[in-house]
């Protein structure tokens, strides 16, 4: 970790290295927040985001940034292990499992809906039930009917479902996917009810840079909170919804299964927190928390390892960590730069729908290396499973 000062800044700290100069040019402006506290943070993972970097943790006096913490609210992981000697599953079988992406569609496939695709039925769900809650917003109450349409669904960009071997060869499953369109509709919403909030109060710096704030004491924030909670909470069930229909699917392949351990990280979020003395709002966009003993999950790109880590409460970072392995190249770059030839090559040992140009966008080239950003954080999480990929779905 290294530390960038200047000027008028909060000092920020980089465990990423060095930075692309977009992200860098994002983190000074963040520094210089009105409402920001102490340091800025960016994990190895840090990358150009909107307004604020992904890869960035900002504690915030009094108010919350929704930029900061970005439209997939509550973009999740979770992990499960099994009792199944991965072994046991030729390449046949993983193409079953995942099902087949031409034609009538199957296994996995068959039941969790990738891309902007939705269930064709409303999905059940405790959350639906909390009927007060979604009355007292003004965005997740306009999409309570559609959001029962979205449980149980992927997503599409860097949204997927892996089947993994750990190095004691037990065969994992592993999900991201977040809050659906619930998330970005808010996210954006209070954007802009923010930006409007900042320029009334001559804030003009803050909306340039795309970093107009919610004020404590404001019905937009008191709105804004109540409305991200919902979110995480819908991020939270949408896992539990495809992780009920994968293991459904899982079970009629291999009737013996058994799930013995489930772990859930999320990224993408606001929480008030007790750090340097102080009650702050931590914002982690594209960052997990990771308390001392606390168990995350930081995936790599499809074709290379996903780690299971558990933190140690580095204060410096406001106990976080990376959220991945982070891009190293834009979508558009990879399209234009990778050769499908190559990157089909690398993963030539794992099952996936790589078929085309277009889908380079995420291949493992268009990320950086995941074992470079564990090595870079190693004062923040220890590495305690390593999963091997197996078989992929992409959105």
């Amino acid at each position: 970790m290294n530390v960038i000062e200047q000027e008028g800044c909060l000092p920020i700290l980089n465990w990423a290295g060095e930075i692309e100069e977009t992200a860098l040019r994002q983190a000074r402006n963040v520094a210089k927040h009105p409402c920001a506290a102490h340091r800025v943070a960016l994990a190895p993972d840090a990358h150009c985001g909107f307004g604020v970097p992904i890869g960035c943790i900002l504690a915030l006096h009094d108010a919350v940034i929704p930029n900061a913490v970005g439209v997939d609210i509550g973009c999740s992981m979770s992990a499960c292990k099994t009792n199944i000697d991965a072994a046991t599953l030729d390449r046949d079988k993983l193409r079953e499992i995942m099902g087949k992406a031409e034609g009538r569609r199957t296994g996995i496939r068959a039941v969790i809906p990738v891309g902007y695709a939705h269930q064709s039925k409303k999905q059940q769900h405790p959350i639906f039930d909390e009927t007060e809650r979604w009355e007292s917003t003004r965005i997740c109450k306009q999409e309570f009917n559609s959001a029962q349409y979205q449980l149980g669904t992927m997503g599409g960009g860097n949204h997927f479902i892996e089947l993994q071997a750990d190095e004691e060869g037990k065969l994992w499953y592993m999900i991201h996917s977040g809050s659906r369109n619930l998330g970005n509709k808010v996210g954006t919403e209070y954007n802009k009810l923010a930006a409007e909030l900042c320029r009334r109060f001559r804030q003009d710096e803050v909306v340039k840079h795309q970093l107009s704030f919610l004020p404590i004491g404001t019905e937009e924030y008191e709105l804004y909170v109540r409305e991200m909670q919902l979110c995480l909470d819908f991020a939270k069930a949408n896992h539990e919804k495809m992780q009920e229909l994968l293991e459904r699917v899982l079970r009629e392949f291999i009737p013996d299964i058994e799930f013995v351990e489930r772990i859930y990280t999320r990224h993408n979020y606001a929480a008030l927190e007790h750090h340097d003395g102080q009650d702050l709002w931590i914002h982690r966009k594209g960052a997990v928390r990771v308390r001392e003993g606390d168990l995350a999950i930081i995936p790599g790109s499809q074709g290379t390892n996903s780690y299971i880590v558990r933190g140690l409460g580095n204060p410096a970072s406001f106990c976080s960590a990376s959220h991945g392995a982070g891009r190293k190249l834009s979508r558009t770059a990879a399209q234009k730069e990778l050769s499908l030839e190559a990157e089909q090559e690398r993963m030539k040992d794992i099952v996936h729908d790589m078929s085309s140009q277009k889908r380079l966008d995420e291949a493992p080239s268009a990320y950086k290396d995941i074992e470079d950003v564990l090595h870079r954080e190693a004062d923040l999480v220890q590495p305690v499973v390593r999963l091997r990929p197996l078989a992929v779905l992409k959105g």
